[in-house]
């Protein structure tokens, strides 16, 4: 039996695979691991897998893009850390979901449950269901965002936000006026709250709005400078990372 993992966090697969590799439920010959939705599409395009475990929130976007590009009739387990989130896909799926941090009995039960439904597995109502899901969640994109200016609290929406970025503990929000403000969350979790099309996470350390980059440098194959307006104050120089080259180009022309 093939299976699949779908997750970007190195500690969250290592501690699957332990499991997996120690479990003696269902008979294993293989584990692939795919630390990205690009590696996910890119793997079955070619490939298959009898047994899917896939994290919802990915480092390069949501899991639930993957069915856009490829079709998969796999049985899936979802993992997630957001419990309201978890909750909603659970009711659309046959299968089962494992919400972080999981025990070892949780993955059991999820394997138990697969064996008992495998035989009977329809894929087709479950790509109707992912599909129905993945456009509720893209209307449901956050469209302003709220900020402290002195003793005052400002909507900024979202056409007006040029770009977020990290600085030490803080996530700051730009304004296309050229106005910074602390913003209350983290790259990682406020990525998956923005609208794909107009904004995209080119590294870790910042988010941008399609309509804040004034020129696009290629000074190589693997490595791309934006120049933004605003331009940022911590740092001049602003590199799309290595990984997110490709699905940034890809971005640029939608």
């Amino acid at each position: 039996m093939k299976i699949a993992i779908i997750e970007d966090e190195l500690l969250a697969v290592n501690y699957l695979k332990d499991l997996l590799d120690k479990q003696t439920i269902v008979p294993i010959t293989e584990i692939v691991i795919l630390r990205s939705k690009k590696q996910a599409i890119d793997f079955f395009k070619n490939d298959a897998a009898d047994l899917l475990f896939m994290d919802i929130h990915l480092g390069d976007g949501m899991s639930l893009e993957i069915f856009e590009q490829v079709e998969l009739f796999t049985p899936i387990i979802f993992i997630t850390a957001f419990d309201e989130y978890a909750m909603r896909v659970f009711k659309h799926f046959t299968i089962d979901y494992l919400l972080k941090p999981f025990e070892e009995e949780d993955l059991h039960k999820a394997l138990q449950k697969f064996i008992s439904i495998r035989g009977n597995f329809n894929p087709e109502p479950v790509l109707k269901s992912i599909s129905a899901l993945y456009k509720a969640n893209d209307t449901e994109k956050m469209k302003h965002f709220m900020v402290t200016d002195g003793n005052k609290i400002k909507s900024v929406p979202e056409e007006n936000t040029a770009y977020f970025f990290a600085s030490g503990k803080y996530l700051f929000l730009t304004t296309t006026d050229n106005r910074t403000y602390i913003y209350d969350d983290t790259i990682k979790d406020i990525i998956f709250k923005l609208t794909p099309k107009l904004f995209f996470k080119i590294n870790r350390k910042f988010i941008i709005n399609k309509m804040a980059i004034v020129e696009i440098i290629k000074h190589s194959s693997q490595k791309i400078e934006l120049k933004l307006s605003p331009a940022p104050e911590i740092n001049s120089d602003v590199f799309v990372s290595k990984r997110q080259i490709t699905d940034f180009l890809q971005w640029m022309t939608n």
